[in-house]
């Protein structure tokens, strides 16, 4: 036991025998402190501000007021403040680690975009403002448009969708609306198995039927089958390219005229664009309609530390047809936004969203474009097919490989190396929180049994992956040797032991009751 000059015992190896001996009075374990729910905090009968008592009034509710207590302790600011500090130290994001949650792509936020997005002429705008006093904030998203026409060679832009899955409904209803306006009632959309699961659901929530396209071996569409599932019935195909599989689709041109040939529309699901932004234009590979997720692509904060972007760009077939509002430059060079459908005969589908977009999105998106330039993107999506490739070559050996080919951005393991070793994808996911990583994506493609996929992403360096690849044959080499015992209740050093998920799935508790009221 190594000791201090004092005489008293220092060093980890030290550390069990305290924390097992002596028992905690506050719950708290050194710097490690114990948070109870907000709830529990403080008094009821306490509030953290002064108000004067109310004098008798009539509610006109309607009968729905409230019948019991919130139960809700009044809190003095440091006292809510430091309860969400000590939660937020619980908390996994990129900026603790590697976050290798693959298909959504957690990657770096450049503090330069947070910087430049927290301007005061842009963080404080309002949708309603006059738009003589907004000119800088639209010829933002003017210059924004313009990269994403150009990066991806198609003609128009919509800024206003929300997010992904809100641009893949954006681009739908175009292509309904252009196939209305010929005339043409289409009824079916096919979905390949390998595109996002969110493709064939935004498809359905359109009122088309959803017919499911095969993968091949190679985890790449049935070419064969696609076309050979075309017929007049068909208004479009909904394709995500690079796939969930992390695999570019080599026939996509083929694909493309096929569909052409159709009389259909070819829709792709751009979110994976981080990987070929800089290398290859959509509008070659004839798509009609595509949509981005900027936080893939272009840094933005990701679902929680959103709100989202989605801009859709559309191709010469489509472009009459897309939503309001969008910019217009007049004779003077003033800037403005087309809000409403204001000329007989417009085709446009309407409006999408209340109004023009997220104005903090659009910022941090042109900010990372602007710092990298289109050389600087190239080379990020270099770097994160690159990033991919050495985490799938490094680990093939100890997991097992769901396709054995070159990747894109993410790599796809399958659950074959654990096969009778009595651990499953959950329980190896769960054991890579003790590692300190957050789990990457499971069971997702579902074309893949037991689905583990990866993406590292461009800003990830050779160090961080090496540790990460570390932890991963490690674990992979304990479930082989038969040392279930680490993964079956695992996470052990997480906050919160592993939850009862099929119970918290079936028997939610969705509001707080408090027991002794």
């Amino acid at each position: 036991m190594s000791m201090n000059s004092e005489g008293r015992p220092t060093g980890l190896e030290n550390v069990e025998a305290t924390t097992t001996k002596f028992e905690s009075y506050s719950g708290h374990q050194g710097l490690r402190l114990a948070e109870p729910l907000i709830y529990e905090i403080g008094s009821t009968e306490l509030t953290g501000v002064d108000f004067e008592d109310l004098e008798e009034f009539d509610a006109q509710l309607g009968g729905v007021e409230r019948q019991s207590e919130i139960g809700c302790a009044g809190l003095a600011e440091p006292d809510v403040m430091r309860h969400y500090t000590r939660l937020s130290r619980r908390n996994y994001g990129i900026d603790m680690g590697v976050f290798p949650l693959g298909s959504c792509t957690m990657k770096h936020n450049p503090r330069l975009n947070e910087k430049i997005a927290r301007l005061p002429g842009f963080s404080n705008v309002h949708p309603l403002q006059p738009m003589s006093t907004v000119q800088g904030a639209i010829e933002l998203m003017e210059e924004l448009s313009t990269w994403l026409t150009r990066m991806t060679n198609m003609p128009v832009v919509a800024l206003s969708p929300k997010a992904g899955a809100h641009g893949e409904l954006c681009g739908v209803m175009a292509m309904r609306k252009a196939h209305e306006a010929k005339g043409d009632a289409r009824s079916v959309v096919l979905c390949p198995e390998s595109a996002h699961g969110t493709n064939p659901a935004t498809a359905a929530f359109c009122g088309y039927k959803v017919k499911a396209i095969p993968a091949k071996d190679n985890g790449r569409v049935d070419m064969q089958a696609l076309i050979a599932s075309l017929d007049e019935t068909v208004a479009a195909v909904m394709l995500t390219n690079p796939n969930t599989c992390g695999l570019f689709e080599n026939e996509v041109r083929q694909i493309a005229d096929a569909i052409h040939d159709n009389g259909s529309y070819f829709y792709c699901d751009g979110a994976n664009f981080n990987a070929i932004a800089g290398k290859v234009c959509p509008g070659d590979l004839g798509v009609d309609a595509m949509h981005f997720n900027l936080h893939k692509t272009f840094s933005t904060p990701h679902g929680g530390g959103g709100p989202g972007s989605g801009p859709v760009v559309f191709s010469d077939r489509l472009k009459d047809y897309v939503p309001v509002p969008y910019i217009v430059n007049d004779a003077e060079g003033k800037f403005a936004l087309k809000e409403w459908l204001e000329i007989e005969g417009d085709t446009s589908f309407g409006r999408l969203t209340a109004f023009h977009g997220q104005m903090g999105m659009y910022t941090r998106a042109l900010t990372y474009m602007l710092s990298h330039g289109i050389d600087g993107i190239k080379q990020a999506s270099e770097d994160a097919v690159l990033n991919a490739n050495y985490v799938q070559a490094s680990l093939k050996e100890d997991m097992s490989l769901a396709f054995d080919s070159y990747c894109m951005h993410e790599c796809l393991f399958d659950d074959g190396f654990l096969k009778d070793t009595g651990v499953t994808t959950l329980d190896f996911a769960k054991a890579m929180i003790d590692e300190g990583y957050h789990p990457m994506t499971m069971y997702f493609p579902l074309v893949v049994h037991g689905a583990m996929l990866v993406e590292p992403t461009e800003s990830e360096s050779k160090y961080n992956l090496d540790q990460f690849i570390r932890s991963m044959k490690g674990l992979a080499a304990e479930a082989k040797s038969g040392n279930k015992q680490r993964f079956l209740a695992a996470p052990y050093h997480a906050p919160y032991a592993r939850l009862d998920e099929t119970l918290a799935a079936r028997k939610p508790i969705l509001r707080y009751e408090n027991n002794e009221s």
